[in-house]
């Protein structure tokens, strides 16, 4: 199959999985932010029919969780986007997860300069190297470019694991991945579930 422009992210080799954005509404303001451009937006990225995303939480241990898709409780499902496919098999996704873990802890989330749309961000580029659509964090960017007029409590504003209802408390100190799955209850070692 031929691939040119934006016909290159339809194509995939043989053997490759398709990598999905899923967007979530966080208000119910964004049915109408959302032909403008705007609105406030959570996503995840769903690679081998896990997804995967990143929130805020006050321990020292990673804000990456995985669930099921399209299924991320406490926020209303959007739309799916398909961002382009990669070669990693599940092993590999989960394994490449686990290092990012390091770097996304649940304490470093930021509203404007690190929440799970900029997480997204990262994964899709390493995975598939596209980057998400502009209009899902666009008004965190726009709030790093306001940053002088953006109040404290907004910018230090945290959407967590807890805030949306899939953090146990009794799991809070697990420094590996968290799921909500049920499909890896026995199968993973690494993976708790909610």
């Amino acid at each position: 199959m031929l691939c040119r422009g934006n016909n290159a992210i339809k194509c995939r080799k043989a053997g490759s999985v398709p990598v999905y954005l899923n967007v979530y509404d966080l208000t119910s303001m964004n049915g109408y932010a959302y032909w403008l451009g705007l609105g406030v937006y959570h996503s995840g990225v769903q690679v081998h029919g896990v997804e995967y995303a990143f929130g805020s939480h006050e321990q020292a241990t990673t804000g990456i969780f995985e669930g099921e898709p399209r299924q991320c409780e406490g926020f209303t499902f959007r739309k799916q986007i398909l961002i382009g496919w990669t070669e990693m098999n599940l092993r590999e996704v989960r394994g490449f997860m686990e290092e990012l873990a390091q770097d996304y802890k649940g304490i470093s989330y930021n509203l404007i300069t690190r929440n799970c749309n900029h997480f997204c961000n990262d994964v899709c580029l390493r995975l598939t190297g596209n980057p998400i659509p502009n209009w899902i964090n666009r008004l965190a960017r726009i709030g790093l470019l306001c940053n002088c007029i953006v109040p404290a409590s907004i910018n230090s504003t945290k959407v967590g694991i807890e805030d949306s209802k899939v953090c146990n408390e009794a799991e809070n100190n697990k420094t590996k991945l968290r799921s909500r799955s049920s499909r890896y209850t026995s199968s993973s070692s690494f993976f708790a579930v909610f």
